[in-house]
């Protein structure tokens, strides 16, 4: 006896676009949503389970008991069951009972489509629906602006767990003490951007968010839905975009998961060879699914429209591409053409991006994206996957190396920090130093830089002011803006109290000030992707470990003329070319006393000589701080 009244909210036309893998808001459909049938108050159930013979919905609103609220099949083959159960609201803990065909194997899953979950380690879904209202409005107006390719983009990547604590009490900060903690400090530090490392339910902490269980659902760790939609809100009202980290790549095998869903493989692809991730002991979406498509299409497409993310981070994207990623000789197929690639996965992502780029022109996708694939960040139309930027992770793997190595053996390494440029313009590039960098025994950033105290915090400014002078966006984890000491520990706290001493509070303020300056030099931002943003002065003087270069806006008074001393000796009547006429004047040094330098820094105005070097017509004579990098603009 079933107390479920017949009920959908599904038309004929959502049936066929979910079968063509076309429907991009299934969430408008799917899962459980709170409404009045007949002038009863209840809640519709609607899930996918095509294999099952029957379906239930159990909760503490019938003691979890699988015979009282079975859901109807469609009549339609699409293998979704629904129903109405009459006085079930917002509140009720609840999960799917699926009696499925298949060897009489029975599950009990929570909600793919669920709003919100149970803290974990409890695993049900909970019907929910809010009424935020939104106080975002002159930034969403505006944002097309601050998310544009030629916008200045620094990106502060956090993990909300580990970022600060309640010591106290010894829990996380809720969403709420985040919109005034997390957003006060952002604003404070002069970033862009933030990037949550995934905020959508996960079980497992070591996972840090990577292994996901409730795909529209943001994690209970930190509060209830529209409490996450308020720090949204007051990242925007402040000026700060946000970006999701998300991950399309892979989900875990817990038991009320995606897995073995209704006894079958749904969500994942029933070929272990592309439907199991052995890195990472995951389930790897089948692509090639029409409803896994719309499923996670439709996942993206929430973020952005309920939750105004300003972008979304695609995790993991080289493992999509590849059939033999991680995988030995016979453990991978090849695709149909006797390839690699995954000819599945490539054209999911162009179908991402190109919904993604439709609804909401002014955000952007950014791919985790390791290899030399070509046109990651190329227009679909013209044969790329569509993405708005790639991670630069040949630049990160080549920077950190580099600087690694005391400073008298840096002659014999600099192709190693200028090949960069040989391939900076080939993608839209975002130059990250993440969490990956300072985890699993890699040691901090500031850790990984030779020589004695002092020089360690100067080789870092020196990297920092590289990397900020370089073609392409930025992206730095917590605690690297204050030279955190130690490796990053998701189970801790940031040590906070390092800034009460004064290197570390020095780098805060240099850190501070070097993300002004970015964001106030059109030249390091404005053609950022373009090789007529950039243009070499001397990458070759290996002897000195100096390399300088010019940074070019839209206006060429905008100009800038960057010297890199990559060693602790100071230089002095340096001769640098410059193309034009005029004079020199340093607006930025990373080895000023304020920033814990020894205050080597070019106080007047340098005349250019009409003295070619470089292969230019003019030249002038400055003087090189140690361990720093030296910007000056020319005044005419």
């Amino acid at each position: 006896m079933t107390n479920t009244i017949v009920h959908s909210l599904f038309t004929d036309f959502d049936i066929s676009l979910f079968k063509a893998g076309k429907h991009y808001r299934l969430y408008e459909k799917f899962g459980s949503h709170p409404l009045t049938v007949y002038g009863i108050e209840g809640t519709y159930f609607a899930v996918w389970a095509p294999s099952a013979k029957q379906v239930s919905v159990i909760g503490d609103f019938n003691y979890w008991n699988g015979e009282n609220h079975q859901l109807n099949v469609r009549w339609d083959s699409s293998g979704i069951w629904e129903g109405f159960i009459p006085h079930v609201g917002k509140g009720n803990l609840y999960k799917y009972k699926i009696h499925s065909n298949n060897n009489g194997y029975i599950s009990e899953k929570a909600d793919p489509y669920a709003r919100r979950c149970e803290h974990p380690p409890k695993t049900a879904s909970i019907v929910w629906d809010d009424t935020y209202k939104w106080k975002d409005t002159k930034w969403m107006k505006k944002r097309k602006k601050h998310n544009a390719l030629d916008a200045p983009y620094s990106v502060y990547e956090v993990h909300l767990g580990s970022w600060k604590k309640q010591i106290e009490e010894n829990r996380f900060l809720s969403y709420f003490e985040l919109a005034d903690d997390l957003v006060n400090y952002v604003k404070d530090m002069n970033f862009t951007h933030v990037e949550l490392m995934p905020i959508m339910e996960f079980p497992y902490d070591p996972s840090w968010g990577y292994q996901l269980t409730g795909y529209f659902a943001p994690t209970s760790r930190f509060g209830y839905p529209e409490e996450f939609k308020y720090l949204v809100d007051k990242l925007h009202q402040n000026d700060i975009g946000i970006i999701l980290d998300w991950v399309p790549s892979h989900f875990p095998e817990d038991a009320h998961g995606l897995g073995f869903f209704d006894g079958s493989a749904l969500y994942e692809h029933p070929d272990k060879r592309k439907g199991y991730h052995q890195d990472w002991k995951s389930l790897i979406f089948n692509y090639g699914r029409n409803e896994v498509k719309s499923f996670l299409i439709s996942n993206a497409v929430f973020w952005l429209e309920q939750y105004h993310a300003d972008g979304l981070r695609v995790d993991a994207v080289a493992s999509m591409l590849f059939l033999d990623y991680s995988r030995e000789d016979g453990e991978w197929e090849p695709n149909e053409f006797g390839g690699r690639e995954n000819l599945e996965a490539i054209a999911f992502l162009k179908e991402l991006n190109e919904e993604v780029y439709r609804s909401f022109p002014d955000v952007q996708t950014i791919a985790e994206e390791s290899t030399a694939f070509p046109g990651v960040s190329k227009p679909v139309f013209l044969g790329g996957l569509g993405f708005g930027m790639k991670w630069m992770m040949g630049w990160m793997h080549d920077t950190l190396e580099y600087f690694s190595k005391d400073p008298i053996y840096r002659k014999y390494h600099q192709n190693d920090i200028t090949f960069s440029l040989a391939y900076a313009f080939t993608e839209n590039f975002m130059l990250p130093l993440s969490h990956d960098e300072v985890v699993y025994g890699k040691n901090s950033i500031l850790g990984r830089m030779p020589g004695d105290e002092w020089q360690r915090f100067a080789n870092l400014r020196l990297l920092y002011c590289y990397m900020f002078t370089h073609p392409g966006t930025k992206l730095l984890f917590m605690g690297g803006e204050f030279a955190q000491y130690n490796e990053w520990n998701f189970q801790e706290s940031l040590d906070w109290n390092l800034l009460e001493f004064e290197p570390h509070k020095n780098f805060q303020d240099f850190f501070k000030s070097l993300n002004s300056l970015y964001k106030s030099t059109p030249a390091l931002y404005e053609k950022g992707f373009s090789n007529d943003g950039f243009e070499w002065i001397s990458y070759d003087d290996h002897e000195n470990c100096v390399m300088s270069y010019i940074r070019k806006g839209k206006k060429t008074e905008d100009n800038v003329v960057v010297v890199c001393n990559l060693a602790p000796t100071i230089r002095e009547n340096y001769r640098i070319g410059i193309p034009s006429k005029g004079k020199l004047k340093e607006v930025f040094n990373s080895d000023t006393k304020t920033f814990g330098g020894s205050g080597v820094v070019n106080k007047n105005q340098i005349t250019i000589k009409k003295t070619p070097w470089n292969g230019k017509d003019y030249s002038a004579e400055i003087t090189l701080p140690p361990l720093a990098v030296t910007i000056f603009k020319i005044k005419q």
